[in-house]
């Protein structure tokens, strides 16, 4: 581990000699991830981008890539576009980037079964805002807005997300 990597605590995520609050999958931490199972998988995740609102926010770092309508992040496992970001219309089952609320304003993106996704195993998980504290996500990891941008505009290429 290196002071550049996010490492996932049973209570917080630590970053940067911090820990921050954070929530997670409603089904906790797996080491067999699976689509919709509400997990957060084990492993050593890379980080692979950023993206963000530009009506709702600044750009948080340089390689931030604005989040545009029509943006959706397919988790069809039945679709070639599995776990890739795609764009309206589609056709298949999938989630909105640009939402009516601020969920993902800020969204940091893992290598979780990326690019080359097997089928089933996952799609991507995410570092975003929480709904509120304590209350799980599908899968992701979830932080207050404050320590998402904070987090944000400390990543760099070598960052990874550990999470045990």
């Amino acid at each position: 581990m290196t002071p550049l990597d996010l490492v996932l605590t049973p209570t917080a995520l630590r970053f940067g000699g911090r820990r921050y609050p954070c929530t997670i999958g409603r089904g906790g931490p797996t080491g067999d991830k699976r689509e919709g199972d509400g997990a957060t998988p084990r492993g050593i995740h890379r980080i692979v981008g950023m993206l963000y609102r530009p009506d709702r926010m600044a750009r948080p770092t340089d390689w931030a890539v604005p989040i545009r309508p029509g943006d959706l992040w397919s988790d069809d496992p039945n679709d070639e576009d599995y776990n890739l970001m795609v764009r309206a219309p589609y056709a298949h089952s999938h989630e909105a980037l640009r939402r009516a609320d601020p969920l993902y304003d800020l969204v940091i993106v893992t290598d979780w079964n990326w690019p080359q996704a097997t089928r089933g195993r996952g799609s991507c998980i995410f570092i975003h805002r929480w709904r509120r504290p304590g209350y799980p996500t599908a899968g992701c990891i979830a932080l207050r807005p404050d320590h998402l941008r904070r987090i944000a505009q400390g990543i760099r290429y070598e960052t990874r997300l550990i999470v045990r």
